[in-house]
């Protein structure tokens, strides 16, 4: 895997790492603000949970230099 493409995959990850936190800090915010009475659990749950699929994700994209990829026409 050259650096640039490495890169490439780390600006990815960080990118969707920011997106996914803002997305579950929001959503954790509307439902701690309209159904818990402003408790911070559900803040903290949302957002965990997105920087949890960012992770995966981020796990996934650099991992998969590593995996076998076969065509259908190879199996």
């Amino acid at each position: 895997m050259s650096e640039k493409e490495l890169g490439k995959k780390w600006d990815r990850c960080l990118a969707d790492g920011v997106t996914k936190l803002g997305t579950g800090l929001g959503l954790g915010i509307v439902f701690s603000v309209l159904f818990f009475k402003r408790r911070t659990w559900p803040i903290t749950l949302f957002s965990g949970a997105g920087l949890g699929m960012a992770y995966a994700n981020c796990q996934n994209d650099l991992r998969s230099h590593y995996l076998l990829h076969r065509s259908e026409k190879e199996q």
